[in-house]
C-alpha cells in the first residue's frame, strides 16, 4: 500500500513538473535574439538528449554487471535502459529536425553528429529486436549484454562528434569553452525541463524494470508447470504399462 502511495505520489508529482516546465519553455524564457520562437525546443531538445545518454550509460552499467555476475537483476536493468533509451533517443531525433528546417534550411544532413547519433539509434533498436529473436533466457541475456557493450562505444562519440569534427550542428551551448552560456533565466527554464526529464526517464526506468522482473518470474513458473506436467504424464503412461 504504501508502495502504490509512494508512486501516485511521484507521478503526480513529475506531472506537474512537467506542465510547469512547458510552460516555462513556451512563456517565461526570454526570446533569442537570432532563432526567435523556434528557438524553445531547445528546452525539449536538449533534456531528450541528457536522458537518453544516462539511460543507455544505466543499460552499459547493467550489461557489464550481467556479464559479470549472471544475475537476472542486472539483465532486467538493461533492457530498461535501453528501452527508455530508444524512447529519449527518437524523441531527440525528432525535435532535431523540426528545429533544424526553420534555422538551416533543411531537415537532415549526413554530418557527424547526426550520423552517428542515427547509428546509436539503430544499434539500440537492434539490441531490442535481438532479445525478441531469442527464447532461451540466459543465451538472450547474455548475447544481448555483449551486443549492448558494443552499442554503448558509439555514445561517447555521438557526444564530442562536433568537437571533434566540424559539423552543420553548432558548437556546445553549455561547456563549449569561451562565448559559450545561457542567459540566467534560460538556464533556470533549462535546469527545470532537464529535472522534469529526468524525473520522467526514472518512472519509466522503474515500471520498465519492474516489468521485466514480472516476464522472468512468470517464464520461471510456465516452465515449472510445464516440467511438472511432463512428468506427471510420464508417471501416467509407466502405471499404464
Amino acid at each position: 500500500m504504501r508502495s502504490m502511495t509512494g508512486r501516485i505520489a511521484g507521478t503526480v508529482i513529475v506531472a506537474a513538473l512537467i506542465f510547469y516546465a512547458g510552460y516555462a519553455a513556451l512563456f517565461i524564457a526570454p526570446d533569442e535574439k537570432t532563432m526567435h520562437e523556434i528557438q524553445r525546443i531547445f528546452y525539449f531538445h536538449l533534456p531528450s538528449w541528457m536522458t537518453c545518454f544516462t539511460a543507455f550509460s544505466i543499460a552499459f552499467i547493467a550489461n557489464v554487471a550481467y556479464i559479470t555476475t549472471r544475475q537476472p537483476k542486472w539483465d532486467w536493468l538493461g533492457v530498461a535502459g535501453a528501452e527508455v533509451g530508444v524512447a529519449c533517443c527518437t524523441i531527440g531525433l525528432i525535435t532535431g529536425p523540426l528545429w533544424a528546417r526553420p534555422v538551416w534550411g533543411i531537415w537532415w544532413t549526413w554530418d557527424a553528429r547526426l550520423t552517428t547519433t542515427f547509428i546509436l539509434w539503430l544499434l539500440y533498436v537492434a539490441y531490442l529486436l535481438l532479445r525478441g529473436l531469442l527464447e532461451e533466457p540466459e543465451r538472450k541475456a547474455t548475447l544481448s549484454a555483449i551486443f549492448g557493450i558494443f552499442a554503448f562505444l558509439d555514445v561517447p562519440l555521438v557526444y564530442m562528434s562536433n568537437r571533434l569534427w566540424r559539423t552543420q550542428h553548432p558548437q556546445p551551448v553549455i561547456f563549449g569553452g569561451e562565448n559559450s552560456g545561457l542567459a540566467p533565466t534560460m538556464k533556470l527554464v533549462l535546469l527545470l525541463c532537464v529535472i522534469a526529464g529526468f524525473g520522467v526517464m526514472i518512472l519509466v526506468l522503474i515500471d520498465r524494470y519492474r516489468l521485466e522482473q514480472l516476464r522472468f518470474e512468470f517464464e520461471e513458473l510456465r516452465h515449472e508447470v510445464e516440467s511438472r506436467s511432463s512428468d506427471a504424464q510420464f508417471m501416467r503412461e509407466k502405471g499404464r504399462s
